[in-house]
């Protein structure tokens, strides 16, 4: 998705956990680490992503939440801090113009490399296709056009933090060892859809063969071996590293990527998501993106440390 241009003014405090917050451990899932292999040498990587070479990695334990944080979350967080994401603050985001009116599609801001997405404003987490919708029937759905700075705020009030992008990679395989997705090789097994990506010719016609157009429940499709949901397709989801491309081959313990950069990690791909220009909702795949950027397809999950 495109990176917005505009950049915050100011750095809002992240709000401590309250007393009550929603988030409980049981809505984590504990994994217990260890050593496993990293990226991909897959022909199928997308060349300057940084997928290679694979790797040995070992984490210590950790807390990850089964489904990524969904609009009912973020309400409660909203309701509690009065917190006002930066799509709020700077009046619009990102959505994808199919999802449009002709009254809001017509003459809005494309990126010239990505003209399917237009800027719009008003387009907010609580109305995530500008003036006149709402998350009222997608509650149990992804919360979306959250940028950075949105999640570690939630993150923040829960107890907990964004997962690194090897703890992303490792809870999302599910136990399987350099497989391509995070139940096996065949995207579609039996002929069966194990994720909400995109079919058809994108971007002009998606025939939405696995059931949803844009964003799915969270919790759709079955969870993976580790018992997380849609750890493809669906919404990126930022993790807390910076965005780098070159990955120390040696065997390394709990790495947290560069120590500094300009944009940050995203995984899992998204409904978006096409073979045809961006196979991204494979296990070991990844990009990046301004975290000041937020859009209709990106949301989170969180981690906690054990």
């Amino acid at each position: 998705m495109p990176a917005s241009t505009d950049k915050h003014a100011d750095n809002l405090p992240v709000p401590r956990t309250p007393t009550g917050a929603p988030h409980r451990r049981s809505a984590f899932i504990r994994l217990p680490g260890g050593r496993f292999l990293m990226g991909t040498d897959d022909a199928d990587a997308n060349a300057g992503d940084g997928e290679g070479p694979v790797r040995e990695v070992t984490l210590g334990p950790f807390w990850i939440g089964a489904t990524t944080v969904t609009n009912a979350d973020f309400a409660s967080f909203v309701d509690a801090t009065g917190y006002r994401t930066g799509a709020e603050r700077f009046g619009w985001s990102f959505v994808f113009a199919a999802f449009l009116p002709s009254s809001l599609r017509r003459g809005a801001a494309r990126p010239p490399l990505a003209p399917w997405w237009c800027r719009v404003e008003g387009a907010t987490w609580r109305t995530p296709e500008g003036p006149g919708s709402s998350t009222e029937t997608r509650l149990d759905h992804p919360v979306v056009h959250v940028d950075h700075e949105d999640a570690l705020a939630y993150c923040g009030w829960v107890g907990a933090r964004l997962p690194t992008e090897a703890e992303w990679e490792y809870a999302a395989r599910g136990g399987l060892t350099q497989a391509r997705f995070p139940w096996g090789e065949d995207l579609t097994p039996r002929a069966e859809h194990y994720c909400n990506i995109w079919q058809g010719t994108f971007p002009t016609k998606n025939t939405a063969e696995d059931g949803f157009a844009g964003t799915a429940p969270a919790e759709s499709f079955q969870p993976n071996g580790y018992g997380l949901f849609n750890t493809a397709g669906n919404v990126w989801e930022w993790c807390a590293d910076w965005w780098g491309t070159t990955h120390d081959p040696r065997p390394q313990h709990n790495p947290t990527g560069p120590s500094t950069g300009t944009s940050r990690v995203m995984r899992g791909g998204s409904y978006l998501c096409h073979d045809s220009y961006c196979n991204r909702y494979r296990v070991a795949a990844r990009t990046s993106n301004d975290p000041h950027s937020c859009s209709g397809n990106l949301g989170f999950r969180c981690a906690m440390d054990d």
